[in-house]
């Protein structure tokens, strides 16, 4: 089952780490306010990355990973995504 690691912008410019198997799903729930404590009150939340996996397992370690990153990191990590699906 494929999986994915996220990461939202919340309206106040924050961003958060997760991972899920169904992504439309998950993002509705946040924004629903339902989705997690941290992003609750600060809605609406947009999907700014998007990291395919093969399995829960593998995004779970990738959504790890990502949230031992600083702020800077995150947002390159984002930039070098935006510029490859440009290419």
């Amino acid at each position: 089952m494929k999986a994915f690691a996220y990461i939202l912008e919340c309206a106040d410019g924050t961003l958060y780490t997760g991972y899920t198997t169904d992504m439309e799903k998950r993002l509705a729930c946040h924004n629903s306010g339902k989705g997690s404590k941290y992003t609750r009150g600060r809605l609406p939340v947009k999907v700014v990355y998007l990291e395919e996996c093969p399995d829960k397992e593998a995004a779970m370690s990738r959504e790890w990973h990502i949230k031992k990153m600083s702020r800077d990191q995150k947002l390159q990590l984002i930039e070098e995504n935006k510029a490859q699906k440009n290419e």
